[in-house]
């Protein structure tokens, strides 16, 4: 199966890339999804060896800030059957599980973060799930988005000029 490329939402008072940086192996467990079409793909396209940008949302200003590496396929989200949890799912069933989560592994922070008025401006990007599907917590991303977004983030590519 050809790597995919993916987008991974999460606010950074919650989780952001400085607390995966200091996660043990620099790997955490992506949990806590309650979008039925985002667990659709974490659980049904999201595979081992993709790749996903993790974007720092409601944060000033909002940005893709780096690139993760999945490193476990989708299992059971354990936050679903916790009540202790804020992720907590009462209706959840263990031998028929809702939720799902992925192992991702920091790969590297960007150099610039790409922010989302970057990415609206850019004609590339304007079209990305991101800009189209805003609420998504995981969206997927398309090869040439993927590389735009690093041309940017790693200071190679310089802003382009909505036409």
């Amino acid at each position: 199966m050809p790597q995919r490329f993916w987008l991974f939402k999460t606010e950074p008072t919650a989780y952001s890339i400085d607390d995966l940086a200091r996660a043990p192996g620099l790997t955490t467990g992506w949990d806590g999804i309650r979008s039925s079409e985002a667990r659709n793909f974490l659980r049904d396209q999201v595979a081992v060896g993709d790749l996903a940008f993790l974007y720092h949302s409601n944060a000033e200003p909002s940005s893709i800030v780096g690139i993760a590496e999945i490193v476990r396929a989708a299992t059971p989200d354990p936050t679903a059957f916790d009540p202790k949890d804020i992720h907590f799912d009462p209706k959840s069933d263990r031998a028929k599980p809702t939720w799902f989560m992925v192992d991702l592994k920091l790969v590297e922070k960007l150099a610039q973060p790409v922010t989302l008025e970057q990415i609206k401006r850019d004609p590339a990007l304007a079209a990305m799930t991101l800009v189209k599907r805003s609420r998504l917590s995981v969206t997927p991303v398309t090869p040439a988005e993927w590389k735009r977004v690093l041309e940017l983030g790693r200071g190679q590519g310089k802003a382009r000029a909505a036409t």
